[in-house]
């Protein structure tokens, strides 16, 4: 039993250990994907082999759609050459219940994997095909929100940008200045139409790749590098689109007990790869079964039923109330405080650290007082629902081999959104007082004290990578004052705020030594 084309031919034998397999004509899915691509996706990561991917099989199978998937990976190509081509595209699903069961797919919806790199000239004079072509209605992306970043926290152009700036859409390296040409190679064949849709897990995602790609078509037009008109075609929402979505699945890094469970089934060659840019790769994703995908219906060039798969289709200021909902109130600023606070007292499970008395209580907490209050809700999923959903099932969830490690990633890019929010919408309401907030300048002061990588008993840890925040003296002496005063870490001046003084206190009563951490957790 091999996860390949040939491999997945005897299908008794695959349905009789439990797998749900693909249930159309592959050779026939292809042959049309190729010939009239319609979704394209950058980022060939874990979310979107679980859902994405998933969601196209689903339809694939109820004969809904008749094509399938065409996915991208512009950072890390050696995902695409080690592990998606050796596998001929399939991969498996393993959804983790909380009851402990699982269920297990064989998804073999992408069609087509192609390494956004303009050095691999195969690959890329497909892109430009890709994107030339009428039948292309949607390019999707989760390249996680720093993907999106033309400077780094200081004001410094990423790598390439600039170089991509001067060029024009020619040979581009970063990331952005691809996904910025292949949509100048659509606009120099008659302007067609096409939906650039984020699904990264960040606030108002679509403004974000907007503004990236607008950044481009202003530089490449003052610069008299591009096609005349590319920056009307980017700003003229009947042409381009950049609609918002949220997201929300938690799609932890391919676990060995789930490699183990598909190995006991005779499944063969499972063998994760980690590359050299230091990305876990697996030919199984592990997901849990909950999953949200809502989306702002503007699709110039027309939409698939994804309906039928379960997403919703909305309008904008829908999509922003349960973004909104999710992001800054109902799960994501659990799993952040979770993240630092799980690091510091050596856990190594989500799951593990809500049978902790004191941090279950803390998440309650912060859910349910401190961020409902400010949550407005959005119609089509009602908050109190959602965040019982995520408090008593899905974050509890002991099949869930999801860590605090992983979640601490880029933390520094993540406050603002996930608590600054929450302050902003206390200062903007005469009902409310801040002052009453204790556990979002808890989350604070324990990043702070994360960031010094010695846990409460005194060992050191690795920090989690985060680029934008890797000077960790900054939480040293009177640099921390100025830390405070950041509004691009902690969406408001902590200050102005008037929350600095508590920050500072939960700080200083953090770094007391060891045990200080717990201290703190029970006391409050």
């Amino acid at each position: 039993m091999k996860l390949t084309k040939q491999g997945i031919t005897n299908t008794a034998e695959w349905e009789s250990k439990g797998y749900s397999l693909p249930k159309f004509d592959r050779e026939k899915v292809e042959a049309a994907t190729k010939a009239e691509p319609f979704w394209i996706h950058f980022g060939a990561g874990n979310i979107f082999r679980a859902f994405q991917a998933n969601v196209v099989q689903k339809l694939l199978n109820d004969g809904v759609l008749d094509r399938g998937l065409v996915v991208a990976e512009g950072y890390d190509y050696e995902i695409i050459e080690k592990m998606y081509r050796p596998h001929d595209n399939i991969g498996a699903l393993v959804t983790l219940k909380s009851s402990g069961s699982v269920e297990k797919t064989v998804v073999g919806s992408i069609m087509e994997a192609l390494a956004a790199d303009t050095e691999n000239d195969a690959d890329w004079a497909r892109l430009l095909e890709i994107f030339r072509a009428p039948s292309l209605q949607m390019v999707t992306f989760t390249i996680t929100e720093k993907g999106y970043l033309l400077r780094n926290a200081s004001g410094v152009m990423m790598p390439g940008v600039e170089d991509d700036f001067a060029a024009g859409p020619v040979l581009p390296k970063s990331y952005i200045g691809k996904v910025v040409t292949l949509l100048h190679a659509r606009y120099t064949n008659n302007e067609l139409p096409v939906a650039m849709v984020s699904m990264d897990n960040c606030s108002h995602n679509g403004d974000k790749l907007y503004a990236a790609v607008k950044e481009f078509a202003e530089e490449w037009e003052n610069r008299g590098v591009c096609k005349p008109g590319f920056l009307a075609y980017v700003n003229n929402p009947s042409k381009v689109s950049f609609p918002w979505t949220m997201i929300d699945k938690i799609t932890p890094r391919p676990d060995a007990k789930i490699e183990k469970i598909l190995a006991d089934d005779g499944i063969e060659q499972l063998e994760p790869v980690i590359t050299s840019k230091k990305t876990y790769v697996a030919p199984f994703v592990n997901a849990e079964e909950c999953q949200y995908l809502v989306i702002e219906d503007a699709f110039p060039n027309g939409r698939p039923e994804l309906e039928k798969a379960g997403l919703y289709f909305t309008d904008r200021a829908t999509v922003d109330k349960v973004e909104k909902m999710k992001v800054c109130t109902c799960l994501n600023p659990l799993h952040t405080f979770l993240a630092v606070s799980g690091c510091l007292l050596g856990y190594t499970l989500i799951s593990d650290e809500m049978k902790d008395e004191d941090l279950l209580r803390l998440v309650k907490r912060l859910g349910y007082e401190e961020g409902l209050p400010v949550v407005v809700d959005p119609g089509i999923i009602k908050p109190r629902d959602f965040i019982d959903e995520v408090v008593n099932i899905r974050i509890p969830n002991p099949f869930m081999p999801d860590t605090p490690q992983r979640i601490a990633c880029d933390t520094s890019q993540k406050l603002s959104i996930r608590f600054g929010e929450t302050i902003k919408g206390y200062l903007a309401r005469p009902d409310l007082d801040v002052a009453t907030l204790k556990v979002v300048p808890l989350v604070f002061a324990l990043w702070l004290r994360y960031l010094k990588a010695i846990d409460d008993n005194g060992n050191t840890f690795e920090l989690s990578p985060d680029p934008a925040f890797v000077v960790p003296e900054l939480v040293e002496g009177p640099q921390l004052d100025t830390l405070l005063h950041r509004t691009d870490i902690f969406g408001v001046d902590l200050f102005e705020a008037e929350l600095a003084p508590k920050v500072k206190e939960y700080f200083n009563q953090l770094t007391a030594g060891n045990g200080a951490v717990r201290k703190l957790l029970q006391s409050l």
